[in-house]
């Protein structure tokens, strides 16, 4: 009978502990301890609350098994990287057909690592899926700009013709550089070993074709900025191998030239590495 009579105070008192009201707050959750059971009865209309959590599960779910696209878009994606050259050129040759002039070499045509940039104005990008999503197609146009930046600001560039040689009225200058800008298209076999994130991890190889639309001297001293506009005798196309990895959120390209980046007199082949920023 004790025992009973025990029981139905206990149930009472559980009873009474769901129906009391929170004097502090509404927005508080009843709490009561058995033992090392530990009920919480959240306020307001629970039934509402877990309908709209099965929703969002629902949703989520959803998202999580969709399939990606087999061809994906990626508009005005920015490299911002360096630009420099591997010199192989005969200085004797050169100067004997007139290219260059006297006192030119390779310390005076060697760039200034630092300052000597490449920035890529990609316009878009795409990618087609292949096998899977995990192995795929991408090609893209844009805007691959480039500015060698001379460590003897000696150097100039006349024309007509073409001929490098040292001027001792450009020692004083602040900024000498000779720019190169091209149209290119390039075209890559992409492996991304993680098809459902966005920024997730792969690489990138294959081949790219530009095309040379502008080429200048650029001299700046004393806040006065002076351009020499010439090919320079600049191989109109540039072809080169191209590559990125993606690393997450990092993504980091490079690029090498297939050849020397002049018709004739010098033997300068091009390359640029660099971090890109782009939606994948």
């Amino acid at each position: 009978m004790k025992r009973i009579f025990t029981l139905c105070i206990a149930l009472c008192a559980l009873m009474t502990g769901f129906a009391q009201t929170d004097t502090t707050g509404k927005n508080k959750p009843d709490t009561i301890k058995i033992g090392g059971m530990v009920i919480i009865r959240e306020p307001g209309n629970n039934t509402d609350t877990l309908k709209k959590r099965e929703r969002v599960f629902r949703i989520a779910s959803r998202r999580n098994n969709e399939k990606p696209s087999n061809i994906s878009t990626n508009w005005w994606i920015l490299d911002l990287g360096f630009s420099n050259y591997s010199d192989n050129s005969n200085y004797t040759t050169s100067q004997a057909s007139g290219f260059t002039g006297a006192g030119i070499g390779e310390d005076q045509l060697k760039l200034r690592a630092g300052k000597s940039r490449n920035v890529n104005i990609w316009i878009l990008m795409q990618r087609v899926n292949m096998i899977e999503h995990v192995v795929n197609l991408k090609y893209g146009i844009g805007l691959e700009l480039n500015n060698y930046h001379f460590d003897d600001k000696r150097t100039r560039f006349n024309k007509m013709p073409t001929q490098i040689t040292l001027d001792p009225d450009y020692a004083g200058l602040k900024k000498n550089k000779l720019a190169a800008d091209y149209l290119t298209v390039p075209i890559m076999l992409n492996f991304n070993f993680t098809p459902k994130r966005q920024k997730g991890f792969g690489l990138s190889a294959g081949v790219s074709a530009g095309y040379l639309y502008s080429a200048r001297q650029k001299t700046k001293i004393d806040g006065t900025v002076s351009k020499i506009k010439s090919d320079f005798d600049l191989e109109r196309w540039k072809l080169s191998y191209v590559g990125e990895i993606s690393l997450g959120p990092i993504r980091l390209y490079g690029s090498y030239a297939f050849k020397n980046m002049f018709e004739k007199g010098l033997d300068l082949t091009p390359y640029n590495f660099g971090f890109r920023f782009s939606n994948w």
